[in-house]
């Protein structure tokens, strides 16, 4: 039997080949993702061998809120700890570490780097003794003076002696680059660095540090650690250099997985996808080959032998697939890794996990899909290949309809219980009910395509003539192959519509949202990470026309016991602003006062008057009273809380935005807010339509990125539909050759296969989007009361992709088209 199987296959190359690329690619995706990411944590495996190096033990601030922040709410150190550490037995050259936001401005007037959501923009203190050389120059002496790394000063076209603009929380800074640091692969941040007093000023306050770290001379880490925790005052603590070292790469390894988990999701579902290809192509060369492989038994063939020369097919077309999905997979995670700048400079990391997981995946997934069309041909009694009409056994539809139609409402039902919620974890049951959703719907595919298929089948039967007819009639021929096909065309299109239907929910509730929330005239916010600087607020009310100017704080805290996030600002202004509907009590915050929302309120049986601990980040508690409840603001929140209190307990104030009022909302008073912020080139002034620009380029950069990573899922399917016709061409080869023999031309017969297959392209769209807008309908409505309030379903976008499926039936068919058009007539009939 094994020379069966080898005479199979290079019988059959061209159709296995087809079959090999559905295993290429869903294989690359997997391979690309692992070797991607198993670069990327070598990456930061150096760069963080290089955080800690020669430190015994670090000193910091306890942490008392765990914020979104990761730790930079927390208190800086006092310089006398770093007295009272250096007369600590075993301690070794202490040293305090100023960290903190700053970037630079290069000569195009732009801020270096990619702040919005991007590589963080890292400022310093430079001690001489720190992880990063010096390059070129000299180390800053003195508040004029700055090192800059180098690739910060490439991308800004800076050199040693020039003068440049540095952007911190304070007012915008003229310093002069004075060296260049070689701070190796910085994962895209950007390095600045100044002389210890400077930083402290700019980015702290004179005085304190953001961490002190130090060596040993003699004793151990864990010993010299319990050593300094003697001598340090109430909320600080000490930690060894192992620890902080496992911190940084624990954070890194966290984001890294779940990078890793996100994209083999997508790598998953075109495996998925190319199960499909895998077992309608292995069926329908299976029932191509029934008269063969009757014979086989018919000579004395078990039939596991039959089985197994089958799988020796799938597994071979696994091998070969698997390994060029490998090196497919290589092109792929560098191509990712030039998505990421800086970051992917590295180069590629091979180890086992890909190449074992690749091996894994192909194989697997294409022996599990040949099997069942290989338990059908084993099942071929031996007398079948003494008759013209065999055929291979059929299931009934009755069974397939019950199954399927059980599978798509428990699908539907795992994913309601999920987005329920329920204080579980929705993504496994969302998950399982998607996939049982997908497989229940491919069932019912067969009895659903034939009233489909004559309705989308009927303009081409009318307009078409015979070519049409004769389409319409190929599609309806074989329910359970077309639906298969089709199947795998409506995973993609399924996913690509739920996230375009969720992308214009998201947009229009926005939309919503600001229209309904936004009161304010102007809002001034940082694009990167650093805040408004201070003086901004000043320069904003000196313009001309504004009438009101207040900043805004983000904070964290415990609140009642609990971690919680908060804003902090003129309650007046923010009334106005955010358009708050004030339930009971008033916007008077006071000294010590807080505004919750209902539900907050309800949650924690408050109300007016009721006296709420909080305990800030500097360790200290303050009970603050509850002065208004007001109703559910999606842009500010469930506290608002007194900025006096803020202030009492936040050493270095950041404001997170300003709250603009003007006399009219006139392009020359947005001109000139722009003109008088010309010196802070990360500031931006939005009114209420550039927040909804901004609110939708995010969305559409969110719905992109998905749609992207699911083309590869169509990309596949549409390989599924040029096999099908290849293969439905071959079997047909008798009937194409009579058809011609009785006068169709060779155009009308290319012109029939084309419009069959984009009857099948059409009806997997059609089936692929209706389950989109139901998954996308369903997200919607379990995260209305989360933001998500209005539903929108794109039409002009699925009308597009409508079309785009057409297209794919058309390029799926030139192939199969060209061979059936170049057909020997006389060879042809006389095909058995």
């Amino acid at each position: 039997m094994g020379k069966v199987t080898l005479r199979n296959l290079a019988a059959h190359k061209i159709r296995l080949v087809l079959t090999g690329v559905a295993v290429i690619l869903g294989v690359a995706f997997v391979a690309g993702t692992l070797i991607f990411t198993d670069s990327m944590n070598k990456q930061f495996d150096e760069l963080f061998s290089r955080v800690g190096t020669n430190v015994a033990v670090d000193v910091r601030a306890k942490k008392v809120v765990d914020g979104d922040d990761d730790g930079m709410a927390a208190q800086p150190v006092p310089a006398t700890v770093l007295k009272a550490l250096e007369g600590v037995d075993g301690v070794k050259d202490p040293k305090g570490n100023v960290t903190g936001y700053a970037a630079v401005v290069g000569k195009d007037g732009k801020v270096i780097g990619t702040p919005q959501n991007g590589p963080p923009q890292i400022g310093m203190n430079w001690t001489g003794t720190g992880i990063y050389d010096l390059s070129a120059g000299k180390a800053p002496q003195g508040p004029g003076e700055v090192v800059i790394d180098d690739r910060t000063a490439e991308k800004g076209d800076l050199a040693v002696g020039d003068t440049v603009q540095v952007l911190t929380a304070g007012p915008p800074q003229r310093m002069r680059v004075v060296g260049l640091s070689d701070a190796g692969n910085l994962m895209g941040a950007t390095l600045t660095a100044f002389d210890t007093p400077t930083a402290q000023k700019l980015m702290l306050k004179p005085g304190y540090f953001s961490d002190i770290e130090m060596g040993s001379s003699g004793p151990s880490q864990a010993e010299l650690r319990d050593r300094v925790a003697k001598v340090l005052p109430s909320g600080m603590e000490a930690v060894t250099g192992e620890k902080l070292r496992e911190e940084a790469k624990s954070d890194i390894a966290t984001m890294m997985n779940f990078f890793r988990t996100f994209l083999l999701v997508f790598a998953l579902i075109s495996i998925f996808v190319g199960a499909f290809i895998i077992f309608n192509t292995f069926s329908m060369l299976v029932a191509q080959r029934t008269r063969e492989l009757a014979l086989l038994r018919a000579v004395g063939a078990a039939r596991a032998q039959v089985t197994r020369a089958v799988i020796g097919e799938a597994v071979a077309v696994g091998i070969v697939g698997s390994t060029l999905g490998l090196l497919a997979g290589a092109g792929l995670a560098t191509m990712l890794q030039s998505q990421v700048g800086d970051a992917g400079d590295g180069g590629l990391t091979f180890t086992a996990t890909p190449v074992i997981w690749s091996y894994v995946v192909g194989i697997v997934v294409t022996v599990v899909s040949a099997y069942f069309p290989a338990r059908r041909a084993a099942k071929i009694p031996p007398v079948a290949a003494m008759r013209d009409d065999v055929a291979l056994p059929q299931r009934s539809m009755r069974i397939r309809l019950a199954l399927g139609s059980l599978l798509t409402l428990a699908g539907a039902g795992l994913i309601g219980a999920g987005l329920a919620g329920n204080g579980g974890n929705p993504v496994i049951p969302v998950g399982v009910g998607a996939f049982a959703v997908f497989i229940g719907v491919a069932m019912l595919a067969p009895v659903i395509s034939v009233p489909v298929l004559r309705v989308l089948g009927a303009p081409a039967a009318r307009l078409m003539g015979s070519p049409g007819r004769l389409a319409r009639q190929n599609a309806l021929r074989n329910p359970r192959r077309t639906a298969a096909t089709a199947a795998a065309l409506m995973i993609g299109l399924a996913l690509i519509t739920t996230v375009n239907v969720l992308g214009a929910t998201m947009r229009a509730s926005v939309d919503d949202q600001i229209d309904s929330q936004f009161g304010a005239d102007y809002l001034v916010a940082s694009e990167g990470a650093g805040g408004v600087a201070a003086g901004a607020a000043q320069k904003i009310q000196a313009v001309p026309g504004v009438t009101a100017a207040s900043p805004t704080y983000v904070g964290d805290a415990k609140i009642a016991g609990k971690d919680a996030s908060y804003i902090s600002a003129d309650a007046a202004m923010i009334v106005k602003a955010a358009k708050l509907k004030i339930v009971s009590g008033g916007a008077d915050l006071g000294n010590a006062g807080i505004m919750v929302d209902e539900d907050t309120a309800k949650d924690n049986g408050w109300k007016v008057g009721s006296a709420v601990p909080v305990q800030f980040t500097d360790g200290k508690t303050e009970r603050l009273t509850v002065t208004g409840v007001y109703a559910k603001s999606d842009l500010i929140g469930t506290r608002l809380v007194s900025p006096q209190a803020y202030m009492r307990h936040t050493l270095n104030p950041s404001v997170d935005a300003i709250v603009v009022d003007a006399a009219a909302t006139t392009a020359a008073t947005k001109t000139a807010l722009e003109s008088a912020l010309k010196e802070y080139p990360n500031l931006k002034v939005s009114d209420q339509s550039a927040l909804k620009e901004d609110a939708r380029k995010q969305v559409d950069g969110f719905v992109t990125f998905l749609t992207i990573l699911l083309v590869m899922s169509v990309i596949i399917a549409a390989v599924g539909v040029v096999n099908t016709l290849a293969l439905s061409v071959i079997e047909r080869t008798r009937e194409i050759g009579l058809l011609r023999a009785i006068g169709i031309s060779r155009r009308q017969l290319r012109r029939m296969i084309r419009l069959e297959s984009i009857m099948i392209a059409v009806f997997g769209a059609v089936l692929g989007m209706g389950i989109g807008v139901a998954f996308g309908a369903a997200l919607q409505n379990a995260l209305a009361e989360d933001g998500l309030g209005v539903l929108a379903i794109p039409y002009g976008t699925l009308a597009i992709y409508l079309a785009v499926a057409a297209v794919i039936g058309v390029l799926a068919a030139l192939w199969p088209a060209w061979r059936a058009g170049r057909m020997d007539v006389l060879k042809a009939i006389a095909t058995e």
